[in-house]
Order: structure tokens, then sequence, then C-alpha cells
């Protein structure tokens, strides 16, 4: 929370209420599900997992955090140890202050930059690309912001206080006062467009001090050419998946056999079925409980995923052929990847060489080609959901956290795997595709070393060490240089700041000199060589799955509510 703004912090202030608890009371027990964190004012408090003590805690202590960013089971029991005083926050109090601050912030950020000529004609966008990319710097009264003469290649607005302007006279007398500046006003302007000696003074000249946005030349020049010509590729796409909806419009769910158990999740198992008559190939069924969907509201992630995957039509992305449901379960007919997961064959190989992760990285390039030209967000990238088909491709698979952006805006739900979630995520500052260029330099990272950059002993450690950025963490021998050099370009704290997302779109990582060479044609018309090609006897052969036993949990109970009628 050091990362918030005054104002924020006042804002979660005034919401805590205060809680009190004897001696000997229950605050939290381990294994429930928590929305609350808490600050001590009064007391002690006993801290214990699996029945055993681990520490007593004092005034001053925050404990619960992990609660405020998103529905989690509580890792520990912590009990009064004599009377407390407590201050709480609620999760859906905090995270309501964070998106309303961050959007205030943002639509102020716009309209000054609206009132700069050199902006005013920038499509929305760039203008919210640009107000993602300012940075807040304080002056003292009487500190020189600009010195007449000297280079620069800084843009600034006021956003608080007033500034003077003065220009050095020629007979060398005290500088001419020209005229003051206040909030909304702006100087520096020239240096966006290549003029970098400097005209005047600004001197800052408010007893409370002066509060400037500032962008400099080669941030603004990233984001400044609009991404119309991204936009454009893709299209005709929709033959395809006609051609799947008529093709499968007629299998029922009792048409289906089921022969093996591919994988098990947080909502149910992942079945390899076929269809009855049809020998030559096999699917994978995915049943979803839905009262566990329900219980954890994942509804509208769910039927998210639902409309994503079924206008998909990307070589990198499994297919979603037909959707199925009953009185417990959702399910969902896909292809069956029988390649097996990335993540085993990592496991089983301890890392990758470069050009293995070269070609496993390219195909999640792809896939993030296909979903970031049509705004959707992926953000559940890890190996555990890259599956190789027969030929040893790599497709991207579970779309439960995609979610389709509109043009320009952001999303504020907090999702992920801790070890791969971006910064932005974590602070609550709202996030959308550069979120997934984060986590393909994570993956980068842990293709090349078979650990990810970012591990802690637990999730709140796991975000600690991310805040602190790539530079804090140390790149092993067997990393190439150029391979460092994308895994940090990728892994900026600045979202706006991170290739992929910059003027030049994704192609400015499919031209990175780790790239150099690299046959994407060839990738995209799957006539190159995978590194690594699975053993799959046949269309039912689960050899390159690991066993799960079969299934003893009691049958879900029915859910007829009927939240998933468009399923």
């Amino acid at each position: 929370m050091k990362n918030l703004e005054a104002a924020q912090i006042r804002e979660i202030v005034d919401c805590m209420y205060p809680v009190d608890y004897s001696a000997g009371s229950l605050i939290i027990k381990e294994g429930d599900v928590g929305s609350i964190v808490y600050v001590m004012e009064e007391g002690r408090v006993e801290v214990s997992r699996d029945g055993k003590y681990l520490s007593t805690m004092a005034p001053g202590k925050l404990f619960g955090e992990l609660a405020i960013l998103y529905n989690c089971k509580r890792t520990a029991t912590i009990k009064a140890a004599n009377d407390c005083k407590l201050w709480a926050i609620e999760r859906q109090c905090f995270q309501t202050i964070m998106m309303r601050t961050g959007l205030t912030r943002q639509a102020e950020y716009i309209d000054f930059l609206k009132s700069v000529p050199i902006f005013k004609n920038l499509p929305e966008e760039t203008l919210i690309k640009i107000s993602d990319s300012l940075d807040e710097t304080y002056y003292n009264a009487g500190d020189y912001i600009i010195r007449q003469g000297a280079r620069g290649d800084t843009f600034f607005i006021i956003s608080k206080g007033r500034v003077k302007v003065t220009i050095k006279q020629p007979t060398g007398t005290d500088d001419k006062y020209i005229r003051s500046l206040s909030k909304g006003d702006f100087f520096g302007e020239k240096a966006l467009q290549g003029d970098d000696l400097r005209t005047a003074n600004i001197i800052a000249d408010d007893p409370d001090g002066v509060c400037c946005l500032v962008i400099d030349r080669e941030t603004f020049n990233q984001l400044i050419s609009s991404l119309d010509e991204i936009r454009t590729r893709y299209r005709d796409e929709n033959v395809e998946r006609r051609r799947i909806n008529e093709e499968f419009e007629v299998v029922r769910l009792t048409d289906l056999r089921v022969l093996a158990t591919l994988g098990v999740g947080g909502f149910g198992r992942v079945e390899l079925v076929q269809i009855q008559g049809d020998a030559n190939r096999s699917f994978a069924l995915k049943q979803m409980k839905k009262s566990q969907i329900v219980e954890t509201r994942q509804q509208q992630h769910i039927m998210s995923e639902k409309e994503i995957m079924g206008e998909a039509d990307c070589p990198f992305i499994v297919k979603l052929f037909k959707t199925f449901k009953d009185r417990k379960y959702l399910y969902m007919l896909m292809e069956s990847c029988l390649g097996g997961e990335l993540w085993t064959i990592l496991r089983d190989k301890g890392h990758f060489d470069d050009s293995t992760t070269r070609f496993y990285t390219a195909c999640v390039v792809e896939a993030f080609d296909y979903l970031h030209s049509r705004n959707i967000i992926y953000r559940d990238l890890k190996p555990e959901n890259l599956l190789l088909d027969e030929t040893g491709y790599v497709k991207l698979v579970d779309f439960g956290f995609a979610k389709r952006l509109q043009h320009g805006r952001k999303t504020w739900t907090f999702c992920g795997t801790p070890e791969y979630v971006a910064p932005e995520v974590i602070l609550n500052r709202g996030h959308d595709i550069s979120a997934d260029y984060w986590s393909l330099g994570v993956l980068m990272f842990e293709l090349l070393t078979g650990t990810p950059p970012f591990t802690g002993a637990d999730p709140m450690k796991t975000y600690n060490i991310i805040l602190k950025g790539i530079d804090a963490i140390d790149f092993p021998r067997n990393i190439t240089r150029n391979a460092t050099a994308l895994i940090k370009k990728l892994c900026r704290d600045n979202p706006a700041e991170r290739l992929g997302y910059q003027k030049g779109g994704i192609s400015e990582i499919q031209k990175h000199k780790w790239f150099d060479g690299f046959n994407w044609e060839g990738l995209r018309n799957h006539t190159l060589s995978p590194p690594i090609t699975p053993n799959v006897r046949s269309v039912t052969d689960t050899s390159n799955f690991d066993e799960y036993p079969a299934d003893a949990d009691q049958p879900p109970p029915d859910d007829i509510s009927g939240w998933d009628s468009e399923f």
C-alpha cells in the first residue's frame, strides 16, 4: 500500500470501521474464505497454522491482507490474546476506492491533455496511453523546473500549484518576469517535437509546492502513432466457425463416451471422450460444477470463456466445438491436444534451451496477436495452460480469465496465477492487454530456467517481490544477452513502456534481436518443425498426461436457477 497516493489512503482510512474482540475470541479461522483486512490499535493477537503457534502481533500490525486483493481462503488462524481493538476494511470498499480514484485521475489527466494543442486531435485510446505514462513530479517553492538554454526533452502539465516564467536579460540584470502559470497550464511542448533548447526559465512559485505531470520525448514518440495499422489484420474467419457449428449441431451429450481423465481443475475434470460411431477422432470434455461456479461468483467469467472460445478461430488457440449443460454441470467439448501440457515436459527436462523456448514463445505471441487485435486480454498465461498437439505445436487453453475490453479501456478484476501477475494488477490500478506482455516475459524466464523469476513462500511474498521489479532479479548465466534484453523489455513496471504495447504493437516483439532468423511464416503455416515431437500412438493415447484417480467426490447439488441459460 506504500504505492498509494495520499488521497487514496485518506479515503481508505475514512472507510475503515472499528471492531472489538475480547480475549480468547477467534478473529480469523484458517480455511475460511475472507474479505476483510484488519489493522490493530490495541491488544495482542496470536497467529497459528495447523494448530501450531507461529507468532504474536502487537498494535500497528496489519493482517488478512490477501483478502483485499481477491476472494481467497485464510492461510492462518488469528485469536485475540487479550482484549483487542481493531480497524477493518472490506475488499469491496477498498477496490471501489481504487477503481474510482483511478478512473477520476485518468479523466482529469485526459482533460488536461485535450487542452494542449498538439494533443487535441489524438484518438481517445492514444490519450489514455499518454495519461498512463505521465509521471507525477513535485517541486518546492523556488526550484527551477526548467533553465533557459539547457537541453531538454520533457513536457510538463501543472496539476497543482503555480509557476513563474522568466527570461534572461542580455544586460545580465535580474531575469525578466513574463507571466505566471497554474493548474492545467503546460510548458515545454516544443521539446516533444524535437527542439531541445529551453527558451525560458520556469520556477516553482507556490509556498505549498508544485506538482507537474511529465512525459519525455521518447515515451511520447513510442505512443503517438496511432494503432490503426495493426487493427486491420485478420478478417474473414467466420467461414471455419460456421462449418464447425454446423458439423457439431447434431451431437448430444449422451453421444459422448468417456475414455480417461486428462486433468483435474478448480471446477471439475477434463475427460478424453469420443463421439459414438466416430473412432477416428477424440475430444476433450471439460465439465464444471455449476454450484461451485456460483459459490465462487465466477458466472461472468464462465460465460465470457464460452463466448470468446466459441468465436476464436486461430491455430494457436484450442478450438471449442460445442457446449452442453444439465442440472449439475456445464460442459465444453474441445479439441484434444494429446501431446500433454508444456508444464509436464518442462518438469521432466528441467529447462529448455534458447531455440526451444523461442518456438513456444512464438506460438504464444501468435495467439496473443490474434486475441489482442480483437481487444481480448487473456490473463492466465503459464506452462500448465499451453498444450501440445500431436505434432508438437502449442495451443493456448483455459479462457476462464479472458475478457473482451472496450477500446482503450481497462479492467479491474484481480486474476491470474501469483507468479505471473503484473504489478498494476497487484496495485489495483486497472490493467489491459499490456498485462499479457508482462506474463510473456515471465513465461520466457520460466521456460529458460525451470522456475519463474518472481517466487515467494506465499502469494503475498511473491507479490512484494514482483513490485520490486525485474531489475532486482538475478538472471542465471545460461540466459543469453538477447533473451535477457527481451524479458526486461516485456517486464517493465510501467505497462505503457512494455514491448508489444507501443506503437509498433506486437510486431515489435517479433522484430526483436532474440527472434532474428526465426521463421514466422513457417510457424503460421505449420511447416516449421517443432523442437519436441510428442509420442502419440493413437487418438485415444493419454500417455502424455499424468494419471488421475477416479472422482471420489459426492455429486454436486443441482442448480436450476437459470443463470446459465445462454450457455
